[in-house]
């Protein structure tokens, strides 16, 4: 007989065993006393004197804007920048705080690149800010006119603050279809396929599990 046949037939074997070792008698008051508590157990639930064991809730799915941080975002992303664009996220909902960060990577390496235009000024195209916003001095257009906004509350709008300028991008990226049409939105962004292949591929290492570290 196979371990598992062996089981289930002791199994089936071990009411007559306690039976037997306890006796007719004093099997069959055991049983009476089980089958009164559960009664008496099940009146008292129902009469609301006893609260009924209380259940696990489901643990809820992680959205795209909680994307848990890989190694490589926590080592590579500063605190506040990190920060920042987990939250813009919500102004894009579906659209990960990941795409966001692998812009700002590209385009200032999170605001530390010492570039024209990601702390003062603007580059060749007219575009400005740790995510370079054309603001209308160049073939960058002004696309600061349309989503830029003081999204942190410090009293002003700048597009060299990312507290402003990383909620415009959401902003940017949702208007042109994200995150529906991602690809479509990133190119929009910066009119290159091979930048949205760059976008990403950090954004997909910046996520946990989500690529090489």
């Amino acid at each position: 007989m196979s371990a598992p046949l062996y089981l289930a037939a002791w199994l089936l074997a071990l009411p007559f065993r306690i039976a037997g070792a306890l006796g007719l008698r004093r099997t069959v008051v055991a049983v009476c006393v089980l089958v009164l508590a559960v009664t008496v157990y099940g009146v008292a639930e129902d009469l609301g004197l006893v609260e009924p064991p209380a259940q696990a809730a489901p643990a809820p799915k992680p959205g795209a804007g909680h994307t848990t941080p890989s190694r490589a975002a926590l080592a590579d992303i500063p605190a506040g920048y990190l920060r920042r664009y987990q939250a813009a996220a919500s102004h894009c909902p579906g659209l990960s705080w990941t795409v966001l960060a692998g812009i700002g990577k590209v385009e200032s390496d999170h605001g530390r690149a010492p570039l024209p235009g990601v702390r003062s000024g603007w580059n060749f195209a007219g575009a400005a800010g740790p995510m370079q916003f054309g603001i209308g001095v160049g073939r960058a257009g002004n696309a600061w006119a349309t989503y830029g906004r003081d999204y942190d509350g410090d009293g002003r709008r700048s597009v060299y603050d990312s507290g402003d300028a990383i909620p415009a991008a959401a902003r940017y990226l949702c208007a042109a279809g994200a995150p529906g049409r991602l690809d479509q939105a990133i190119y929009a962004y910066n009119h290159s396929w091979a930048y949205v292949g760059w976008v990403k591929a950090i954004a997909r290492r910046y996520a946990a599990g989500g690529g090489r570290r």
